[in-house]
């Protein structure tokens, strides 16, 4: 899925909010991601996964082309952990996702006919607990 894809579904699921309204809340959430990740910060996402740095150490590497050797700095890399919920979501075992952690039961789905967006969540509870 790409980013503009994201944009369309989310808008679709979300009323009340204009498809350049939705495009402005991924990107301000996109951004503040990338600079926490900057900052060296954890992001921690429950019932979704953490965002971290991780050092890769410098090595010495070859030039495939010369087979010249070549010193290869460290570096930050971001390295996404994903919740043991969205594990067993992603493996079609949404009931073992909601046992998953304390307080699971509260976010498993409802049996409303209310709308549900992809996380199990109706939209107005997706907007209430992103601003928390």
């Amino acid at each position: 899925m790409t980013k503009a894809e994201l944009i369309e579904e989310v808008a679709g699921k979300v009323k009340g909010f204009t498809k350049r309204q939705t495009e402005i809340i991924i990107n301000g959430i996109l951004d503040g991601i990338k600079e926490t990740l900057a900052r060296g910060d954890k992001i921690e996402i429950r019932g979704f996964g953490s965002f971290r740095t991780r050092e890769r150490r410098g090595r010495t590497g070859r030039n495939p082309k010369t087979g010249a050797k070549v010193e290869v700095p460290p570096k930050k890399i971001p390295f996404f952990k994903p919740s043991k919920e969205l594990k067993d979501f992603v493996n079609g075992d949404a009931s073992a996702a909601a046992k998953g952690s304390p307080g699971a039961a509260s976010r498993a789905p409802a049996t409303s006919n209310a709308p549900r967006t992809s996380a199990g969540t109706s939209p107005e509870g997706s907007l209430r607990e992103a601003g928390s």
